[in-house]
């Protein structure tokens, strides 16, 4: 399986118990929509290897314990913590008409509702306190919070993600910084000393 055509489902935390069992957190939406896989694909250098499940277990917050084939000691178990889990793309859950999955609007035309069309999506990163869109805009990166309110809807067919920015976001990308301010910041530390 090629990790192109994968998408991480999530990693193993730790081990549970002594019988090679993995606590796993499942970095998705709705976890509970995975809770009957028969298998998955773990990342083992640089390529994914197939797993499959004896058993799973479902915690909460997106944690579930599992049992897989032929693990059958906590040594072995311990060998997959940090490990990435894997799914085929063609897992993922289907989605109401307008959403979109980050991987599918990769490419597409950005169109502000006040602006007009603005750049192409790049990438998405995922940041400690929230996920930011990656877009080419000016000849330069412009990062969008993504929000309910700022993602309106992706057009699949004519490749198009319909936003609506935030007040003056736009403003931090077009307005030349002024090297005067600097000196003006300069000068109030003299006056202060």
């Amino acid at each position: 399986m090629n990790i192109d055509a994968c998408f991480q489902l999530g990693y193993i935390v730790k081990t549970h118990g002594i019988k090679g069992q993995v606590v796993a957190f499942f970095d998705v939406d709705f976890p509970e929509d995975y809770e009957d896989l028969e298998s998955v694909f773990l990342e083992q250098q640089g390529r994914l290897v197939p797993f499959f499940i004896d058993a799973m277990e479902p915690q909460q917050k997106g944690r579930f314990i599992i049992k897989f084939e032929d693990i059958d000691t906590i040594e072995q178990a311990e060998k997959l913590r940090n490990t990435a889990l894997y799914l085929p793309l063609n897992e993922l859950p289907e989605l109401e008409e307008g959403q979109f999955y980050f991987h599918d609007v990769i490419g597409y035309k950005v169109v502000d509702a006040q602006h007009g069309e603005l750049g192409i999506v790049k990438d998405f990163y995922d940041m400690p306190q929230q996920q930011l869109m990656a877009m080419e805009y000016m000849n330069q990166e412009m990062l969008i919070p993504v929000m309910d309110e700022t993602m309106l809807r992706a057009d699949h067919e004519g490749k198009i993600l319909h936003v609506s920015l935030p007040e003056g976001l736009l403003e931090v990308y077009t307005q030349p910084s002024r090297p005067e301010d600097a000196d003006d910041a300069d000068e109030d530390t003299e006056e202060e000393k």
